[in-house]
């Protein structure tokens, strides 16, 4: 068959999307982009957001017009957890979360059967972790390996515990098998990724954790750069950087949670940690680390938020200096405890979101210039119009006024920055 398949979501969403494709080209089909004719359709779904739902509704519907005839499959999140709304509009297979493989026999069995399938479960019951094979299908550069899933801590604005359920995961042998593979597929640099990847090992009874699955691989792929996904900030702790520092290809670049700078409105969104704890967190990596890349993700305009309270978060996110912000109004989740909060106007989320975003361009193009006169050894996964761009360890963009370097590292002198990105020279 030929088959489309769209992404929404987060980096384990595009995990597990590569396993399916590594896994339909394995079995003989053909992978065309989505806004061509396929003979199915498949659309990998998200509800982090009530947005994320809209959108995910949006695919389904643009995939029914653009071949009525096809087999039209939807799994992911917003299928788990909203599965009457996706049944209502028709699809062909309706999955969640879980048994990707297995996910792709319905397929087949439906595009041959003309029918339709159902295949659910209790996403809270699940205990073991599905492994799904390592990779990346656009370039032989950068991959992804998942190396958990699921998540307990059950934030006020989330369903994602509802949608994948408790924490497992990717057996320390298993991971280093993947990772040994990856290598001899070419790839040079890993990003290691899941739901919750702070709480790496709390399923397994050898009771290890994240920092004991980066040594491993970090000592059996030694010519890999290894970069770690989002982190919880109590997952920094003296022993953690003290055994972090001393791995010499983990790239320097630390993904934090923030979500608020205000310490009431963590407490509101049920974080598991206060300002003090996270400002530690920072002040760790940096005196463990040469002026390492520390960014964040912030909600702006969360339930009951007030002027003061954002204006205690935009006086600490400046207090933090990081290296690059995600920053995203609070979008209504129908469904958790911070659906029923008193919500805060649209035009007074967006205008926070707006201050946010100026101060972190601030920061952004600060720790930039720090870059410059520095030499970094760049990973290059393209080539533009007139050079190539790829990134340094610290995941800042450098371009070179040099084509054919895709999937070379090679030392580059940076000379200038615009604020954005980098520029610089080889050495």
């Amino acid at each position: 068959m030929r088959i489309a398949i769209c992404t929404l979501g987060c980096k384990v969403n595009q995990y597990e999307t590569q396993a399916i494709e590594q896994e339909l080209l394995r079995r003989g089909h053909t992978l065309v982009d989505f806004e061509d004719e396929a003979d199915a359709y498949v659309v990998n779904t998200c509800s982090v957001t009530a947005v994320s739902d809209k959108k995910s509704r949006q695919m389904i519907r643009r995939a029914q017009s653009r071949n009525p005839n096809a087999v039209i499959a939807a799994c992911g999140c917003y299928a788990q957890t909203h599965a009457e709304d996706v049944s209502a509009l028709g699809v062909d297979v309706l999955a969640g979360t879980n048994d990707r493989l297995g996910f792709l026999d319905l397929l087949e069995r439906a595009a041959e059967e003309k029918t339709r399938i159902v295949h659910l479960d209790d996403a809270l019951h699940r205990r073991e972790f599905e492994v799904l094979p390592a990779g990346g299908m656009a370039a032989r550069t950068r991959a992804m390996l998942k190396i958990e899933d699921g998540c307990v801590n059950f934030c006020t604005y989330c369903l994602i515990p509802f949608a994948r359920g408790p924490v497992r995961s990717l057996p320390m042998d298993e991971a280093s098998l993947q990772v040994k593979k990856l290598v001899d597929d070419g790839y040079k640099e890993i990003v290691l990724t899941g739901i919750e990847i702070s709480s790496y090992g709390q399923d397994i009874k050898e009771q290890v954790g994240l920092i004991d699955l980066l040594e491993r691989l970090c000592r059996e792929a030694p010519t890999l750069r290894v970069r770690l996904g989002s982190l919880e900030p109590r997952t920094i702790t003296r022993d953690f950087c003290e055994r972090a520092a001393g791995l010499e290809n983990l790239c320097p670049h630390f993904h934090l949670s923030l979500q608020s700078g205000c310490d009431a409105t963590l407490k509101r969104m049920n974080r598991r940690y206060d300002t003090a704890r996270y400002a530690e967190s920072c002040a760790l990596l940096r005196e463990f680390f040469d002026d390492p890349a520390i960014t964040t993700d912030l909600i702006t305009g969360f339930p009951e938020e007030t002027e003061e309270e954002f204006a205690q978060t935009l006086a600490f996110i400046r207090g933090c200096a990081f290296a690059d912000m995600h920053i995203f109004p609070y979008s209504i989740r129908p469904g958790t405890k911070a659906a029923a909060m008193a919500q805060v106007e649209k035009h007074v989320k967006e205008e926070r979101a707006a201050r946010a975003a100026e101060a972190a361009a601030a920061m952004k193009a600060e720790y930039l210039a720090r870059c410059v006169g520095r030499t970094f050894p760049v990973l290059f996964e393209g080539t533009e119009t007139e050079g190539s761009a790829g990134h340094a360890p610290n995941y800042t963009e450098v371009y070179i006024e040099e084509k054919g370097l895709q999937n070379e590292a090679r030392p580059v002198r940076v000379i200038r920055s615009d604020g954005e990105r980098l520029y610089g020279e080889l050495e």
